[in-house]
């Protein structure tokens, strides 16, 4: 079973591995329904959808009538203002099928104009607020994509005491040295106000430039078990974040099977001399 660990201060032990349900995007219930055994059998006991992923929240809906006390269920809006992420927030319960959701989080709140528009009076912070108050949420979150999302995330701490960020954590992206030292700033900050740090990205191999995709990721993922093991472990090995699982349900078996063989103990030397000797290309500019 994949460890488990204080997801902040929500009081819910969450698995360090957390469903992320961008990879229902476009797949079947019975796709769905069979990774749901998945997850059940690793101990994944988290899950981070979106409005925006396509389909996913509905196939989500269906497993909440037998396993909603199972699973931390958190969702995200991608709208700034009060009343449209007032209503993404209602429509994604009814998709969901649920009274209430765990976490609601403004969806890569990175851009500084939509930063600034969300986290004032009559911006969607006002929505996650109100929905908070009236028991249809328990807590609020950001999340973010890109390089400047740690420095992002701060200024969100300083406007409002969010429960959970998430943003890019992986070798790659942290040999980028002011990313690195955002980062680090972020995880102090998270770490002294009880907030959960989720991550993402992990298992980035490179931009796909041009060739064929062949895997739902946006990104061309690792997909050797033993790259993905040194990925996901050297990730894990930071014992302040989660990992949030890629966007295809093919890797996630992978990613699993890598996240429950995690040692504490392990050699945190040897992943970067594995991670190093790999072709890792940043997929942020």
């Amino acid at each position: 079973m994949i460890q488990r660990l204080a997801f902040g201060r929500t009081g819910h032990q969450s698995s360090r591995t957390i469903f992320g349900a961008a990879a229902f995007m476009n797949v079947t219930q019975g796709e769905a329904d069979r990774t749901l055994e998945a997850l059940l059998e690793h101990g994944v006991n988290h899950i981070d959808v979106a409005a925006s992923y396509g389909d996913a929240e509905l196939r989500i809906g269906p497993w909440m009538d037998r396993y909603r006390d199972r699973f931390f269920l958190a969702t995200k809006t991608g709208d700034r203002s009060y009343q449209e992420a007032r209503d993404s927030i209602h429509r994604s319960l009814e998709r969901l099928r649920v009274s209430a959701i765990d976490l609601i989080q403004l969806h890569n709140l990175v851009d500084p104009i939509e930063w600034d528009q969300a986290l004032s009076p009559g911006g969607a912070l006002e929505a996650a607020i109100e929905a908070r108050e009236q028991g249809l949420v328990r807590f609020i979150g950001v999340t973010g994509h890109g390089m400047s999302t740690a420095a992002m995330h701060l200024r969100s701490l300083e406007r409002f005491d969010l429960d959970s960020v998430l943003l890019p954590y992986s070798y790659v992206v942290m040999q980028d040295a002011k990313y690195a030292a955002d980062f680090g700033r972020l995880i102090e900050r998270c770490r002294s106000r009880n907030v959960a740090v989720q991550t993402i990205k992990s298992i980035a191999l490179r931009p796909w430039w041009g060739r064929e995709r062949s895997t739902t990721t946006w990104y061309e993922p690792l997909q050797e078990q033993a790259d993905i093991d040194a990925a996901v472990q050297w990730v894990m090995a930071n014992p302040n974040v989660f990992l949030n699982t890629a966007s295809d349900t093919r890797l996630l078996p992978k990613v699993l099977d890598a996240a429950e063989r995690f040692n504490t103990e392990g050699s945190g030397e040897r992943l970067d001399e594995h991670l190093a000797a790999l072709d890792l290309t940043p997929i942020f500019v």
